[in-house]
Formats: structure tokens, sequence, C-alpha cells
């Protein structure tokens, strides 16, 4: 290897060669945050995601946007709603023991909680915020049967009312608990899907109960 003692690297020899990484181009959205945006977009933005999960709970089908987009706003809203058009009942004395709003508000939470808790207990893939979103979210049908017989009860509370207020209250838990099972039941193993729709069902009627059963003061 004689004559290799005498190379040497001149510092004065530029280094070429390419070492930047190409990359995408920038969009102004990465820039973006929430937090940044005024709170009237923000409400505004809330005000559609719900406004899109009452259609899906309304036209019930195979979507996994409650459960991807979950959110307890909705169910929250619903849940006060209910509680406040069953108020004022007049079965709402201490003789009667009538629903108060903390008992409705308490009947409903804690009974979406119990559901949760069955349907991971037995193997649900879903997420315990997720179910609660869904249960909650599917509380519309049976507030809307609520709002229809208030209205119904104004014109009278006869043999008639009674009947019409039975189809709606019928009609709306129907849809309940057909709208949430279509959301759960793909998340649970297939030999315990009755195990997790019976609780439903219980859950839904005792609302259904109360609302049919409610005449004003």
């Amino acid at each position: 290897f004689a004559g290799l003692t005498d190379v040497s690297i001149a510092e004065d020899i530029p280094v070429e060669g390419e070492i930047t990484v190409p990359v995408g181009p920038h969009s102004p959205e990465e820039d973006y945050s929430t937090l940044d945006e005024p709170v009237k977009d923000t409400i505004m933005r809330d005000l559609k995601a719900v406004g899109k999960k009452f259609v899906h709970v309304m036209y019930p089908k195979k979507s996994s946007t409650l459960l991807r987009d979950w959110d307890l706003w909705g169910p929250l809203v619903l849940c006060v709603s209910l509680a406040l058009m069953l108020q004022g009942g007049s079965a709402d004395s201490k003789d009667d023991g009538g629903p108060q709003f903390a008992e409705v508000f308490v009947i409903i939470w804690f009974g979406a909680v119990v559901i949760t808790l069955n349907s991971k207990l037995l193997g649900g893939t879903i997420s315990f915020f997720q179910s609660l979103c869904v249960l909650g979210y599917c509380v519309l049908p049976l507030t809307v049967a609520m709002l229809v017989c208030r209205l119904v009860l104004l014109a009278g509370s006869g043999t008639v009312s009674f009947i019409i207020r039975l189809l709606v209250v019928l009609a709306m838990f129907g849809w309940s608990t057909l709208a949430s099972t279509a959301f759960l039941a793909d998340s649970q193993p297939p030999n315990r899907k009755a195990l997790v729709v019976y609780p439903i069902f219980l859950f839904y009627f005792v609302i259904s109960w109360m609302i049919l059963t409610f005449t004003p003061q």
C-alpha cells in the first residue's frame, strides 16, 4: 500500500449531494386549532354535529357515526328536556310519588350506566362513553312522543286521547329500541346479543311508561 500515506483531503473542496427530504404541500389547516376559533363557530360546529346524530337516530341504519364521534351534549339536552316535560304532572304529589325532575334525570342516566356495564361485562367492544352516547341519543323518539302527548292532553284526557297517546308511545318505544340495537348489536358477541338487548328493552319501557302515565295537573 505504498503511496497511500500521501493521500489527503483538501479542506477547500466543497461537499456535494442532496440531503433535503421532500415534503408534501403545506396546508393552512395544519396550523388551525379549535382553541383559536371564535366561540360562535365552536357552538355552531357542535350544534351541527348534534343535529347529524339526531338524523342518524331518526333514520337508524348501520353507521359508526354515533360511535366514532361520540359526545354527551345531545343526551344531556334530551334528558333535561324529557325531565322538564314530565315535571308538573298530577302524580307529582307526596302521596302518589310521581316522577320529579331529579328522579327522571337519575333514572335515565343510571339506567344507561347499568346497560353499559352489562354490555362491557358480556364482552362488548365499544367504550363506556360510546355506549352512553348511543343510549342517550336514542331517547330522542321518546322525547318526541312526550311532546306529542303534551299537545294531545291539551285537547282533553278522554279515551280517544289515551288511545292516541298509547299508539304514539308504542311507536316511539319501538323506534328507540330498534335504533339503539342497530348501533350496539354489532359490538356484542353473536351468542350474547339477547342478553344485551333485553336490558335495553326494559330501559326504554320504563321511560315509555312514565310518558304514557303522565297526566297534567
